[in-house]
């Protein structure tokens, strides 16, 4: 299974926001790296976390899972579920993200619940991981002004892999809104990415297509989702 956690290792995924884990089977027969099931803004509920996870599993592709917050319970039933990692949206202080690492595991690292009986624990054949901390990965969204002042301190955390940069909200943010190459956006960008390889973490971010991630290649980030399977399909349709 692809080591997306590696700093220095390139990996390329996609989001999946039309709650179809076909496209998940799909997309790992086309070569990605891994997916990312999109429960904020996409078309899933947790309930299509676990079919997506098996589709993945069937061609050694991770699934990872953005949860719709960073409330315990729902960071716990992704992981119940299968999910290699989490994404955290919307999170701004170094206590968020403290709190997020501590969902992760189960005690006395943390305070996920316990329970056996789910893929994760294999179905109560691999209890391995109730005594150690959490191999998922931890990935933490900088899209707001607050986590991008703060990011460098959340990246010395135990336990974040990842710091991915959420491009829309962020320029939104900084007031910039969509325009990516704006240098008020670009030393945002250079900022995640410093803060990242300073404490040997993987910089992420969205890229719009092929052509926008080899740019992004070349700025410094390492896990790189291009697009999602609706925008790549709507992509694909425009051409014809």
């Amino acid at each position: 299974m692809h080591n997306f956690t590696d700093p220095k290792q390139l990996s390329i995924g996609t989001f999946l926001g039309m709650g179809a884990p076909m496209a998940a089977e799909i997309a790992a027969i086309a070569g990605i790296d891994w997916v990312l099931l999109d429960l904020e803004h996409g078309g899933a509920g947790e309930d299509l976390v676990g079919p997506t996870v098996v589709a993945g599993m069937a061609y050694a592709m991770p699934t990872l899972v953005r949860v719709v917050s960073s409330d315990r319970i729902h960071i716990g039933r992704a992981l119940d579920a299968g999910a290699s990692g989490v994404m955290i949206p919307r999170i701004e202080s170094v206590d968020q993200v403290s709190q997020v690492v501590a969902h992760m595991s189960y005690p006395p690292f943390g305070d996920r619940g316990v329970a056996t009986y789910n893929r994760s624990a294999k179905w109560g054949r691999d209890l391995s991981g109730l005594s150690e901390k959490t191999k998922a990965a931890c990935i933490i969204q900088i899209e707001t002004v607050k986590a991008l002042e703060s990011v460098e301190a959340i990246a010395k955390i135990e336990g974040v892999d990842i710091l991915f940069l959420g491009p829309l909200d962020l320029s939104f943010a900084l007031g910039v809104p969509r325009d990516l190459m704006n240098p008020t956006f670009l030393k945002a960008t250079a900022q995640v990415v410093s803060a990242a390889k300073s404490n040997h973490k993987v910089a992420g971010i969205l890229a719009a297509d092929a052509t926008a991630a080899l740019g992004l290649v070349d700025q410094g980030f390492k896990f790189i989702a291009v697009g999602s399977d609706s925008t790549l399909l709507a992509g694909a349709i425009s051409t014809i």
